[in-house]
């Protein structure tokens, strides 16, 4: 073998490698921003404190769209004040006004990164891959409590104000269909 063949082939596995690597921080990051609540990455839970406190805390919900997603996507509501521990429910509409099945993927994010850790959903259809048929337009409920330990955290307790936002990202089609499972929508009439 020539050293020129040896060099080709040790930046070919370079190569692979980098592209590998690559693949695998996405998922890594989002183990570790869940672990921990860095960036603003939430808290999951199967309900709520039993208890709520006397301070309150206004959430305020965004949406918006990936480059290229067709559908359109909004909350129903802008802003929701809520006491800390109390379960909230909100609404965000997507229609899809396209000639096309077209399936998509959520991704969120809390600010302040204060509030990340404390901030927990109970249900969400981020944490599914959404199909819509050609001119089909959903509501999508997320159930939300920011923790009452907000209250402890020396950064926490200075958060009045929580933006929960949302990015909807085109996925391929068959990706959804292989993940997809029954999410709690309400088709619009």
């Amino acid at each position: 073998m020539t050293a020129q063949t040896r060099t080709a082939r040790w930046l070919a596995g370079i190569a692979v490698l980098m592209v590998s690597l690559s693949f695998a921080a996405v998922p890594f990051y989002s183990w570790f921003c869940k672990t921990t609540g860095y960036g603003g990455t939430t808290s999951v839970a199967k309900s709520a404190p039993a208890t709520a406190l006397a301070q309150t805390v206004t959430v305020r919900f965004d949406a918006s769209l990936d480059a290229g997603m067709p559908w359109t996507f909004k909350p129903e509501q802008n802003t929701m004040e809520l006491h800390i521990g109390e379960t909230g429910l909100a609404f965000f509409d997507a229609s899809n006004p396209t000639d096309r099945v077209v399936a998509g993927q959520a991704s969120y994010n809390v600010t302040p990164d204060a509030a990340g850790g404390y901030f927990t959903k109970i249900a969400c259809f981020c944490f599914t891959s959404q199909v819509l048929q050609p001119h089909e337009s959903v509501k999508m409920p997320v159930t939300f409590y920011v923790d009452p330990a907000i209250v402890q955290d020396p950064e926490g307790k200075l958060v009045h104000e929580i933006t929960l936002s949302y990015t909807f990202h085109e996925i391929p089609l068959a990706t959804a269909q292989a993940t997809l499972a029954p999410v709690a929508t309400k088709p619009v009439n």
